[in-house]
């Protein structure tokens, strides 16, 4: 393997792995905000997220869901920059594409959840799916742009819902 091969290699890992950071880190954290602070962006400093309202134990086994997507990508972004490219199709399939939806369903109770947010669960699995579908391309021009609608799904799931346990 050639140094400049490989050093694009880990340009693309990095560069994946902090696009991902970001992304997912704005509908995870929680922005305080100090007493004389002026607000400048209200999506930075207030939640305005809609809270989807779980039981305790539904709340810790949908977070457990989200958490298996993240370590997904993770895994994902390591098989394509070790170009791996069918572990990579198969974890997208079997993590994120409609097959892990079906089993979140069975798992959940789905009536639990805003129709709004099963049209973005949807979007989420359909970019994956379509993602799935470029991989065996080994194309990164073409697996990335897909790669970023699938991150952009997580991101506007995240942005638009939080899940709050009911007592």
């Amino acid at each position: 393997m050639s140094p400049l091969y490989r050093g694009r290699q880990i340009l693309l890992g990095r560069v994946t792995l902090g696009v991902l950071c970001v992304a997912l880190s704005a509908g995870c954290a929680e922005v305080g905000h100090r007493h004389g602070e002026q607000r400048s962006n209200p999506y930075l400093t207030s939640d305005t997220r809609h809270p989807i309202p779980l039981s305790s134990s539904a709340g810790k086994e949908h977070r457990a869901v989200m958490l298996q997507h993240l370590e997904t990508i993770q895994v994902i972004v390591n098989a394509l920059v070790e170009e791996d490219y069918e572990l990579a199709k198969g974890l997208t399939e079997s993590h994120l594409g409609f097959f892990m939806h079906r089993q979140a369903m069975a798992q959940q109770q789905p009536e639990n959840f805003p129709p709004a947010y099963h049209d973005l669960a949807m979007a989420h699995h359909a970019a994956a799916e379509e993602l799935a579908k470029i991989i065996p391309t080994k194309d990164l021009k073409q697996i990335l742009p897909q790669f970023n609608s699938v991150l952009k799904a997580c991101v506007a799931c995240h942005l638009e819902f939080t899940v709050r346990e009911q007592s």
